[in-house]
């Protein structure tokens, strides 16, 4: 605020104050000048005149200040509402101009939000555009690994066709080379079923006539059928005195005469007590004759047919060890090995006693004997699904050891009486947890717990998929022999080689 002048003790104050009022009206009157000034400047002489024009208002309010003369205070009084007016523009002009300058800093405060706030963005811009380029970066690593990936396919794909290539040109040699063996084979299997017609001397059964038969089963009367399926129908009949099992084969294709004709083959030269015992034949009817055997088959009495009882847990170790004694028998025979082919409970019977016997040849393969050398391949499979050996199925190739897997079935069958179908995975999974006695058949009593489990352990050996895996039949009749006269069964006719 500029100094006021001071006056000497003559001077009136209302001097002083007049001079405030002119020099605060020459400042105001030059304000077309002043607005080359800055807004600071301007602010500064509007408070300053503000300030002068306050203190004149409040002598005059107060009474201090001194009037002058009649005719000075006309003129003062002019002078005075002149200054009024003024101070009145100049109050107006300072509220014109604190308001727009309130105006400017709001807009400036919004200019500097807005501004905060595109730099925020611009940041944020700038973070998304590094993010955008790592990405980037990323992506095109990728495709650069991408394609070194499909040149490396690409390289390893031309390989492989030409390995494949190679194998398809090795697998036609291959292919021919095994149908030369297997032309072989048959010719060799020819000469061997040749050879065994006159290996053990003349045949020892009889031959019976039509009528004779006819007579017998009142003339196939199928009230006396006891069996049927693919292979024919067995009738019991009565010949002299003696009650029979007439097998009346179909005798329609080649396939029924060949199994005719190897049946006999079969069963006219072995000799055990644990295979069915051949009476006689009927070419004429296309017909077996063999002895009758009142207890039906194995897979009879299994599945209680006609409210039969359960055989007992001693029945079926004896009936194990029986048929291992007819297999061990069969696949050890000097001249000529024979391979059941179709072995399972329903061709395993049993007769007064329920001592076994082993039947059903028609399917039969002679094979060498030593070290179970296959010498037939079977192009189509013939057997009982469940019981038949993995190998056989997927190869055509049949051995001694396609037997002892069926006999590994019926070892479990034995122990268990469950279906065959997946009855080694239940035994083994028993075993596993040792709890074998859940799976046991109760119906056969109380069976012994380490002789269960020694069958089982055999019956699981026998069925492993691969045959270099399964025991033979001399080594399974080696477990046996002692496990049967371990539980004191009735003395066996097991005579186990030929």
């Amino acid at each position: 605020m500029p100094d006021l002048p001071h006056e000497g003790p003559g001077e009136s104050s209302s001097g002083s104050r007049e001079g405030i009022v002119i020099d605060l009206w020459d400042r105001i009157s030059r304000s077309p000048q002043s607005s080359a000034y800055s807004m600071h400047s301007v602010n500064d002489e509007v408070l300053s005149s503000t300030s002068s024009m306050q203190v004149v208002r409040d002598e005059i309010n107060g009474g201090t200040l001194v009037l002058p003369s009649l005719h000075d205070s006309e003129d003062s009084h002019q002078s005075l509402t002149l200054n009024r007016n003024m101070v009145k523009t100049a109050e107006d002009l300072y509220s014109t101009e604190m308001k727009q300058r309130k105006e400017i800093e709001e807009r400036l405060s919004n200019e500097k939000r807005e501004m905060e706030e595109l730099r925020k963005q611009q940041n944020e811009m700038f973070e998304a555009l590094q993010k955008a380029d790592k990405q980037k970066a990323t992506l095109e690593q990728q495709v650069i690994d991408s394609k070194r990936i499909i040149r490396d396919l690409e390289n390893k794909l031309s390989d492989a066709h030409y390995l494949l290539i190679s194998l398809q040109s090795e697998y036609v040699e291959l292919r021919r080379e095994r149908d030369d063996a297997v032309k072989k084979a048959e010719e060799l299997h020819q000469k061997l079923e040749e050879m065994a017609t006159s290996i053990q001397g003349e045949e020892s059964f009889f031959e019976f006539s039509y009528s004779q038969l006819e007579k017998a089963t009142n003339n196939f009367d199928d009230s006396l059928k006891i069996g049927e399926g693919g292979y024919g129908s067995v009738y019991k009949g009565t010949l002299g005195q003696k009650t029979v099992a007439i097998k009346k084969l179909n005798s329609e294709g080649m396939q029924g005469q060949k199994e005719f004709h190897k049946e006999i083959n079969v069963l006219s030269k072995l000799r055990h007590p644990n295979l069915v015992n051949l009476i006689g034949t009927c070419v004429e009817a296309w017909a077996l004759v063999y002895a009758f055997f009142p207890n039906g088959s194995l897979e009879d009495r299994l599945t209680c047919k006609d409210n039969t009882p359960p055989l007992t847990w001693q029945i079926r170790i004896r009936v194990a060890a029986e048929i291992c004694s007819a297999l061990n028998f069969l696949h050890s025979n000097k001249h000529l090995s024979v391979v059941h082919g179709d072995l399972k409970p329903a061709n395993i019977l049993l007769d007064a006693n329920f001592v076994s016997k082993l039947g059903d040849f028609g399917i039969c393969r002679l094979v060498q004997s030593n070290n179970n050398t296959t010498l037939y391949r079977c192009t189509h499979a013939m057997g009982t699904f469940v019981y038949m050996d993995p190998e056989f199925l997927a190869s055509g190739e049949i051995t001694p050891l396609s037997d002892i897997y069926s006999f590994g079935i019926i070892l479990l069958h034995l122990l268990t009486g469950r279906s065959p179908f997946g009855i080694n995975r239940a035994v083994q999974q028993a075993l596993n947890k040792g709890c074998l006695s859940d799976v046991l058949d109760a119906s056969a009593g109380n069976w012994p717990y380490v002789e269960a489990e020694q069958l089982a352990c055999l019956g699981l050996r026998c069925c492993e998929i691969t045959r270099r895996s399964r025991p033979d039949a001399g080594e399974a009749w080696n477990l046996l022999e002692p496990l049967v006269r371990s539980v004191s069964l009735p003395e066996l006719s097991l005579k186990s080689s030929p």
